[in-house]
């Protein structure tokens, strides 16, 4: 019997480099899953629209699909936008059955990408003149800003900077420049910047922006993008939803 179907859903974005690097991460899982149909999708602002994405499957027979958030947190639009888009969605395509696997964060496969990002860009661990700022979007739901500096406590105990310090692009403080701030503070010679995010975009470049202009040697990694970490969680999350549902079949 077929794999179920894995829609995996993106936030969306103006800026056509986000959907392109969405497009990147999906064909990494391809490679690393060809016997699965794994199919793109984005809540708003890009397509295709989740809604077309499940009634183009449902149309090809399909009647059980499994969607998984590619968002790394349970923020606004895990908890809100997409529950109400695929309610939305199944309303017209009464025969479909959607499983909707947990997000990408918090998991230490992310960080790992994210900690490659900045050796990328020679941030390495154990560099003691070296600040580090973990960038995120930031969130009007605490919990989801917390995981970030949970992250950046986490890194400061471990890899041997001469600090790290969460920022948040937008809905909550401290943003990058006190952060960097921060860091020159307490001794830091050199600012990294790690960007907490998906894909490129309008937060990302803010990020990277501020970071310049607070302090103009800064180094920027680039976002998780189609990172082999990022690809295997998202197919882990797909398996946790296999296991469970046959954990109850």
């Amino acid at each position: 019997m077929p794999a179920v179907p894995l829609v995996a859903v993106a936030h969306g974005s103006r800026d056509p480099r986000s959907a392109a690097c969405v497009g990147d991460l999906l064909a990494v899982a391809r490679t690393r899953r060809p016997d699965l149909d794994v199919r793109g999708a984005f809540l708003d602002l890009s397509a295709p629209r989740l809604a077309d994405v499940l009634a183009a499957l449902h149309g090809e027979g399909h009647r059980t699909v499994v969607v998984a958030p590619l968002l790394l947190g349970r923020a606004f639009h895990a908890r809100v936008d997409l529950p109400a888009l695929i309610d939305e969605a199944l309303g017209r395509l009464p025969r479909l059955s959607v499983t909707v696997a947990d997000v990408l964060g918090p998991d230490a496969a992310l960080e790992r990408a994210a900690l490659r990002r900045l050796a990328e860009i020679d941030a390495r661990p154990g560099d003691r003149g070296l600040g580090v700022v973990l960038a995120a979007t930031g969130s009007s739901h605490p919990p989801a800003n917390a995981r970030v500096h949970e992250i950046a406590d986490r890194w400061a105990r471990t890899q041997g900077w001469s600090g790290v310090r969460a920022a948040f692009a937008s809905a909550a403080d401290p943003g990058v420049p006190a952060a960097v701030a921060a860091l020159r503070a307490r001794g830091a010679e050199r600012i990294a910047v790690a960007g907490y995010f998906l894909a490129p975009g309008l937060l990302p470049d803010r990020v990277a922006a501020e970071a310049a202009a607070a302090d103009p040697g800064a180094r920027v990694a680039a976002p998780l993008g189609p990172a082999v970490e990022v690809a295997d969680l998202l197919l882990s999350r797909y398996d946790e939803v296999g296991t469970a549902r046959a954990r109850t079949a």
